[in-house]
């Protein structure tokens, strides 16, 4: 099992393959650090040919994303819109960090830059149950 570097929602270029794939870049959808693997939006497409189960999930071709090694791609950095390799840097609280190795901007992670959850709202109550609680 090989340590990942690239995390779900990352952009990444493929740096080796044939001449449809080289080049390109897309965003991650899924990881697979067991396998090694990396899935790309738009990159490595296959063909799937699925059979009608019921009315509503009708047979055909499907195209669909496959997986890529690892180590046959190589993540974008944003701050030099190059591909690089990854490097860390402590952080505060002793967590590290993802690092460019080219420009030594820090890579940030989707999860940090989302917005912390609202507060729970209270909930609405009917009469009956506003009765009830009186």
């Amino acid at each position: 099992m090989k340590k990942m570097e690239i995390k779900k929602g990352d952009l990444v270029e493929v740096i080796c393959g044939g001449i449809e794939a080289k080049g390109k870049r897309g965003k991650v959808l899924a990881t697979s650090p067991k396998a090694g693997t990396v899935v790309v939006d738009g990159l490595n497409m296959v063909k799937r040919h699925t059979k009608p189960r019921s009315a509503q999930q009708p047979g055909g071709i499907i195209e669909k994303p496959r997986a890529i090694d690892v180590s046959n791609v190589m993540i974008v950095c944003p701050a030099c819109d190059k591909a690089t390799r990854i490097g860390h840097v402590a952080g505060e609280n002793g967590k590290y960090l993802r690092q460019c190795k080219k420009c030594g901007a820090v890579i940030v992670d989707r999860k940090e830059e989302k917005p912390a959850k609202k507060a729970a709202t209270k909930r609405k109550t009917t009469k009956k149950a506003a009765e009830k609680a009186e």
